[in-house]
């Protein structure tokens, strides 16, 4: 796919995109649901190479392809790498109809304000050139709010614009994920101030470009419309925050245009130990039940 196919793809596609973006600390948590004990690894090269193994088996398995997954968040290391036969991963994803992109945040700082802001990303312009490189259409990054407070919520989303605005000039499309914590105790609120803050941050965007959010499923069904709307919105989709697959998808189908971008309710029943045939049964119902709730049917 070229970029405005890639664009069309994910403005239009009836589908969901997979989250397949675990890294550093989640990683291991990753593993031991997929079936990984952590002593069958030694240190971060083994630990990565039994996630690129499950990311693999994922990509390689014929429901992945079915075109109900319309596109797919990658960590670094998995762009960067190949599937059992060889094939670069952005590449292959492309070839099969899954749109390419690229987390390419470096973790969060400690709560400030009721918020987790992102770390800098030094190396924001090298990453962009390197997934241009490799075909990728847009990146993802994520920071955190724990509190309905004004002032903390405000410097989170625009923190998250300061750097996708910088993507956007690297001709990639970003996707914007400043997720509200389903602990949150003051929830609604956060998020109706995540709303506005947004809305407010759309301004700074140029004409003609469009950038992506990835938000908590609101607590107030199709709040979020007027992003959804907007004409310099590409897409609206969804993290699971935790929910589980059920519990996701039955929210999500409360919210008009609002598409899955989940990852453990995408994975969580899926083991090492399956054969073939059960691990692309599993899950094609996990997609197929995902796909349904983001297209409303």
């Amino acid at each position: 796919m070229n970029t405005a196919e890639m664009t069309d793809r994910i403005a239009n596609g009836k589908g969901f995109i997979a989250a397949l973006d675990q890294s550093g600390g989640s990683t291991p948590k990753a593993l031991q649901g997929y079936g990984v004990e952590d002593s069958e690894w030694s240190g971060d090269e083994e630990m990565f190479g039994k996630i690129h193994e499950m990311r693999c088996r994922i990509v390689d398995s014929p429901s992945f392809s079915n075109g109900k997954v319309i596109g797919a968040i990658l960590f670094e290391k998995t762009m960067e790498g190949c599937n059992s036969e060889g094939s670069p991963i952005p590449e292959l994803l492309s070839r099969r109809g899954v749109v390419p992109f690229l987390k390419v945040d470096k973790g969060m700082h400690d709560t400030e304000n009721g918020v987790q802001l992102m770390k800098e990303i030094p190396t924001l312009n090298d990453m962009c050139a390197r997934a241009k490189e490799l075909g990728v259409f847009g990146t993802k990054m994520r920071s955190v709010i724990h509190e309905a407070n004004q002032e903390g919520i405000a410097a989170n989303v625009h923190q998250q614009m300061d750097f996708g605005l910088q993507i956007l000039d690297n001709g990639l499309v970003p996707m914007l994920e400043p997720e509200v914590s389903l602990q949150s105790e003051s929830r609604a609120q956060a998020e109706a101030l995540l709303l506005s803050s947004a809305l407010d941050q759309m301004e700074r965007v140029p004409e003609g470009k469009q950038v992506m959010w990835k938000l908590t499923i609101p607590v107030e069904p199709n709040l979020y419309k007027p992003l959804i709307d907007h004409p310099q919105v590409l897409r609206v989709v969804a993290l699971s925050g935790g929910y589980s697959r059920d519990e996701a998808c039955s929210e999500l189908a409360k919210n008009d245009g609002m598409i899955a971008s989940f990852s453990r309710a995408l994975l969580e029943v899926l083991n090492a130990k399956m054969d073939d045939q059960q691990f692309d049964q599993a899950l094609g119902n996990a997609i197929d039940e995902i796909a349904c709730a983001s297209v409303g049917e």
